[in-house]
């Protein structure tokens, strides 16, 4: 995969497909390739997608130190420049949704569309104990990390169809892609507690479409709506599901964001 160097620290992205550009932020813990992997295969043929790995994921590499969505803006405006994407479609997940979110109210001119599922513009106290309680489990016990977001980052039909031992596969799988991953994660989950780009919100101009889970216990649905009021003109769409629904249905999250890609991409 290339890299590009962004500050002090070095870049890994993936690129991919042909066409017009389609930037890919991924959420709290995951890669490029984990949290977008089945919409990558959805639209590689009509986008040349650009996935970068955020500080504290894949082999990207900094300086180790407390991040900050602003770098994260960098970061990720930093793999689409170095890919030659002058203008772009970009969808965020989560803490992705937040740096996309951010990076269409810093550079304005560079977004064509924006999607963002997830997202939210403050971190509220209820955020930020949940938050916390991640990073002390990580640190103490990966496994129990895992085990709590089963339920928290899954919606309700998900949760009511598992049976014990789908319990305790996804748990194991969720551990061992924890595993290596302590550091980056809790540094990834502090820049989650500090967030707030409310002031940028205004400055988005892009079409916008503001993608919320019915069901996510992580950021709740007000949450969204709170976007939508602070993005004028942002439309709102709810799904079924949780906060981790590109992993809970992958089917159901590439529809949705393919869908309004198609919408959008049409009026601009």
């Amino acid at each position: 995969m290339p890299v590009v160097t962004v500050g002090s620290g070095t870049v890994n992205y993936l690129v991919t497909g042909t066409g017009p550009g389609l930037v890919l932020v991924h959420g709290t813990g995951a890669t490029g390739e984990t949290n977008w992997a089945p919409l990558v295969e959805a639209v590689a043929g009509r986008f040349t997608v650009v996935a970068p790995d955020l500080s504290g994921s894949g082999a990207t590499v900094d300086g180790g130190g407390p991040i900050h969505v602003e770098d994260l803006v960098a970061q990720v405006l930093g793999a689409a420049g170095h890919a030659g994407l002058e203008r772009f479609h970009l969808v965020g997940h989560s803490l992705g949704a937040v740096v996309a979110l951010a990076a269409a109210g810093t550079r304005p001119e560079k977004v064509l569309s924006l999607t963002a599922h997830a997202g939210w513009a403050r971190t509220d106290p209820w955020m930020a104990f949940q938050m916390d309680l991640w990073i002390r489990l990580m640190r103490a016990d990966r496994e129990l990390l895992a085990r709590l977001l089963q339920f928290t980052a899954m919606g309700d039909a998900t949760l009511r169809a598992r049976s014990p031992e789908d319990f305790e596969q996804a748990a194991a799988a969720f551990t061992a892609m924890l595993n290596g991953a302590e550091d980056g994660f809790a540094r990834q989950a502090q820049a989650d507690i500090a967030v707030d780009i409310t002031e940028l919100l205004p400055h988005v101009t892009a079409p916008t479409l503001i993608v919320s889970s019915a069901d996510d216990r992580i950021v709740p649905p007000h949450h969204q709506r709170e976007l939508s009021r602070l993005i004028p003109h942002a439309e709102l769409v709810t799904v079924p599901g949780g906060h981790g629904l590109p992993f809970e249905d992958p089917a159901a999250f590439v529809d949705v964001i393919v869908a309004g890609l198609d919408r959008m991409a049409a009026t601009v």
